[in-house]
């Protein structure tokens, strides 16, 4: 008889040396942290008082506590109520939702959705969108497998991208003499590219810098991508907390279907429901015809299957209960603007201050940038000081989320930074 016994991990060799036992993830290295949840992590291990979180983009409210919008709790009672079931979703998710969430991002009167030749599925919120789409472009794109995006991005584009198996290229966006949009480099860089590129473009807020081109110049993007036959991939996380007016947010996408471009667009619900935790999103195609749709529609599946099999239901439940009553929609519409004009008043009141304590430098992009974030133009090593010395937290590329400032922190934090900016922290 054989008996099964652990295997120790010390144990004598046969001429009396002591062996240990190798590890199967001894060869593991350690990974970086993350630059916006490392930001986070310090945050909570700092124990003063005093202490601000500027890194994590997530609404906040005057009192610097999570905020669960009223019409996302009213729509909770409701699904109690209903005691539905908790049964699988199928691959492409909740059908009320996706044909809800389309309608807000493009328009009940879309031409595309009229004539039923949008093909969208639901998604683990913004990343899983991006997550699903770059995984489709790697697999079906004609061409080049590679992307543009903007310089700089959201941090996580580049992983989610790779990861896809696409390679990364950037172009310009940021012009850091003026702390404003490179438009001409920008349209250079994408008048370059070879024709048919991939190119991502933020619809609205843009993140990290909060810098969006004007509708002007998003019409002079539309006809060079024309002009290009470049294939525009738009990420809206945005829609309607970034001025408050979601047919506003909205503009570049629906001008952009208008002009006939095909398109990819991701959505996120996390930031202007509030819904972050529960990962509610969704991707849609633009495609020729319903039948090209339908073939679109058939390769999400094959692609979703073996990644997540099919996506959670109660989040996409409460966005759904809250599109589809008209009481809910127009509650949920004066509160993101409510939400949206507070973080407008953050940064008046910032620039107010920066101005008042004789800040070098000129602070106006403070005002003019849209959206949750704020590229300061701080340089990494006074971000390093605002942290070691003051307690504040923010990544080191000097973009802070508005939305973590309120009336009982915004003048210690602009006295913080004018002294960094100073040299006196």
């Amino acid at each position: 008889m054989f008996s099964l016994r652990p295997i120790s991990r010390i144990g004598r060799s046969g001429n009396g040396l002591m062996m240990r036992g190798v590890s199967s993830w001894g060869n593991v290295p350690a990974g970086p942290p993350d630059p916006i949840l490392g930001v986070t992590e310090k945050f909570k291990a700092d124990t003063s008082p005093k202490k601000i979180n500027l890194g994590v983009g997530a609404y906040r409210d005057e009192n610097g506590k999570p905020y669960v919008l009223p019409s996302v709790q009213k729509a909770e009672k409701l699904l109690y109520e209903a005691k539905g079931d908790k049964e699988y979703l199928p691959i492409t998710g909740l059908a009320p939702f996706t044909k809800l969430a389309a309608e807000l991002a493009y328009g009940k009167e879309s031409i595309p959705l009229k004539e039923g030749r949008l093909a969208i599925t639901q998604s683990i919120s913004g990343t899983g969108a991006l997550r699903i789409g770059t995984a489709f472009l790697a697999r079906f794109y004609p061409g080049a497998k590679a992307i543009y995006l903007p310089s700089p991005t959201w941090g996580n584009h580049i992983p989610i991208a790779k990861d896809s198996g696409l390679e990364v290229k950037q172009y310009k966006y940021f012009d850091k003499d003026t702390v404003g949009l490179d438009f001409e480099g920008m349209k250079q860089d994408i008048e370059s590219a070879p024709e048919g590129s991939i190119i991502l473009l933020h619809a609205c807020a843009h993140n990290p810098t909060g810098i969006d081109p004007t509708e002007a110049q998003w019409k002079e993007l539309s006809d060079l991508f024309k002009k290009k036959k470049h294939f525009p991939f738009f990420d809206m996380a945005y829609q309607g907390f970034a001025s408050g007016d979601i047919l506003k947010d909205a503009f570049a996408v629906r001008y952009f279907v208008e002009q006939g471009h095909q398109l990819l667009l991701c959505q996120s619900f996390a930031k202007n429901l509030g819904l972050y935790g529960e990962r509610v999103g969704a991707i849609s195609f633009v495609c020729e015809s319903p039948e090209e749709k339908s073939r679109v529609d058939s390769q999400l599946k094959i692609i979703i299957r073996p990644m997540y099999s099919n996506p959670p239901i109660h989040g996409a439940r409460l966005v759904s209960a809250i599109l589809g009553s008209p009481e809910l929609y127009e509650e949920w519409l004066v509160e993101v603007k409510g939400m949206a004009e507070r973080i407008i008043s953050m940064r008046t009141k910032l620039y107010n201050k920066l101005v008042e304590l004789n800040t070098p430098g000129e602070w106006g992009h403070i005002k003019s940038q849209i959206g949750m974030f704020s590229f300061t133009g701080l340089k990494p090593e006074q971000v390093d000081k605002l942290a070691e010395k003051a307690h504040i937290y923010l990544t080191r590329d000097g973009r802070i989320s508005m939305a973590g400032l309120n009336s009982g922190n915004v003048e210690y934090f602009a006295e913080s930074v004018s002294k960094a900016v100073k040299g006196e922290l």
